[in-house]
């Protein structure tokens, strides 16, 4: 449901999901221009629109074409509401499909780069040059514009690649405006939110944090709160927000599930018991997560596992304390959207252990609270600045739930915890002595299950290996693999070889996302 019970933005943009890899870049793109956008599922009513007032409406790419059997569609009365509408890729055959147009399967598909030639005058092309960079992912064409719409751009592949009515103030693109390879796209997203729709940009990251300690104190009314605090980036601005929305009704349960960084525990203690004064529990489960993982080298299984098993600690421990009414977690939105899609028909890229079915259950009976779930990461740091925390703790890179779990390929041991963990170690110092952990998105290591012959002090072994993933991103969508110095690279491998026992070779990952993840697992 829409929170229409709190405080929202005057102006905000409602974008309708049908599935696209894109959806969440989009909201992410109207929010770097200052208007705040919520996606919603493309089937909600007419009145739950209504209800949520929106300014304007954005309709989603997707994977589905309109001819094939049980493609989502949207009512008509969509088009009714007086709303200025923008259509893009899927979203805007959609809006030649509500109008009597037609569209078809394309004879030649067109993916990435190319360039459309805009015709005639649009106010969404205000201030572009008549050939502009875009970039496409379509296997359709729309051959028909429907009555009272005019054809404004065309590409070598389609001779209709954009359409406007301009009495309605609907619109339609084939092509992503989101994505950073349509070179103007942000012109074009400005022209239509500010041109276009008349809308201010007045939301920031203050005006979040304003409204979200709003929306948890009614959540929670007199109740209490338990989270699960991991240490990274997006638990502790999620205990920061709970702990002034809620003050001493905030119980922070901090686990070691025994796949953590080295000596990770103990820095998270001091960090959060003794600097930000939290009630922090903690709560040593080591031994028992291992056992758990013990045999399994699924990695949907072991996240399951992980997940499934720090809901027993968090019921566990809330006896300790007493009566809790409420899970809070720092979930992201990239998490729930590779998870499974809540708001659309979108696929199921991997499970997260925020996700399992214990706390979906929860979530279903509004008992989770997840402030950041419609945040992308960068967000998530704005809002860690805004609410005073030091950097050394905003610029943290990520570290995934289920922990090292993840970066061990195949079964989980002590004894490769322990190699990954010295060896990720050395990575990261050697990384910051460089400098470039600020620059770097992510950098970790990988153990390999995977022994190669080698040779030390005149003598052969037969050893694991460990590789190296470093990414450059801006949200986690997309990235690409980090070019690092060679003599770099040299010393974290003779240093990793040299000093961990037994890994005997090194190796850098150099695939990029897509199609690759930033975690191997």
């Amino acid at each position: 449901m829409i929170r229409h019970e709190i405080e929202i933005p005057k102006e905000r943009v409602f974008i309708l999901d049908f599935g696209s890899q894109y959806t969440q870049l989009i909201a992410r793109r109207i929010r770097e221009l200052k208007v705040y956008a919520e996606i919603i599922p493309y089937h909600y009513s007419i009145d739950e629109i209504k209800k949520g007032k929106p300014a304007a409406l954005v309709l989603s790419g997707g994977p589905s074409s309109l001819y094939e059997q049980g493609a989502p569609r949207i009512s008509r009365e969509i088009f009714e509401l007086g709303l200025p509408v923008l259509g893009i890729c899927y979203g805007m055959y959609l809006v030649v499909d509500a109008f009597r147009g037609k569209s078809e399967g394309a004879s030649s598909k067109e993916y990435g780069r190319a360039f459309i030639d805009i015709k005639g005058s649009s106010p969404l092309f205000k201030g572009l040059s008549s050939r502009e960079q875009v970039w496409m992912s379509h296997g359709d064409k729309v051959i028909h514009a429907p009555e009272g719409f005019d054809v404004i751009a065309s590409s070598n592949n389609s001779e209709i690649a954009s359409v406007q009515d301009i009495n309605r103030k609907i619109f339609g693109v084939q092509f992503h405006p989101e994505v950073y390879h349509t070179r103007n796209g942000m012109k074009m997203l400005k022209n239509f939110l500010f041109e276009i729709c008349g809308i201010e940009a007045t939301w920031n990251m203050k005006s979040f944090i304003k409204t979200e300690i709003e929306s948890i104190r009614r959540q929670v009314g007199e109740g209490t709160v338990l989270l699960g605090l991991s240490g990274g980036v997006d638990s502790s601005v999620t205990a920061v927000l709970l702990q002034k929305a809620i003050g001493d009704r905030l119980y922070c349960v901090f686990v070691n599930n025994g796949v953590l960084r080295k000596d990770e525990h103990v820095k998270v203690i001091e960090r959060f018991k003794k600097h930000l004064d939290l009630n922090l529990i903690y709560a040593d489960s080591a031994k028992r997560f291992i056992s758990k993982l013990k045999g399994v080298e699924n990695p949907e299984q072991k996240r399951k596992i992980i997940g499934r098993e720090f809901i027993s600690v968090f019921m566990e421990e809330a006896k300790k304390i007493g009566k809790f009414d409420f899970l809070a977690q720092g979930t992201l939105y990239p998490d729930v959207i590779e998870s499974v899609s809540t708001k659309g028909p979108s696929d199921t890229i991997k499970s997260h252990h925020n996700r399992v079915p214990e706390v979906l259950k929860l979530i279903k009976s509004g008992k989770v609270i997840e402030p950041l779930k419609e945040l992308f990461k960068d967000e998530v740091r704005e809002v860690g600045k805004a609410l005073g925390l030091p950097d050394e703790l905003v610029y943290r890179q990520p570290f995934p739930g289920p922990g090292l779990a993840i970066r061990i390929i195949g079964e989980v041991t002590s004894e490769r915890i322990r190699i990954l963990q010295e060896a990720d170690d050395i990575l990261i110092e050697e990384i910051k002595k460089a400098g470039l952990y600020d620059k770097l998105w992510q950098i970790f290591a990988v153990f390999l299950p995977v022994k190669s012959v080698g040779v030390m002090g005149d003598k052969r072994t037969y050893e694991n290996v460990i590789a190296i993933r470093g990414v450059t991103s801006v949200d986690a969508m997309t990235a690409d693999w980090a070019y690092l110095p060679e003599d770099l690279l040299r010393k974290i491998s003779n240093r990793i070889i040299n000093e961990v026992k037994g890994i005997n070779r090194v190796v850098y990952d150099i695939s990029s996302k897509p199609p690759s993840t930033i975690e191997w697992e």
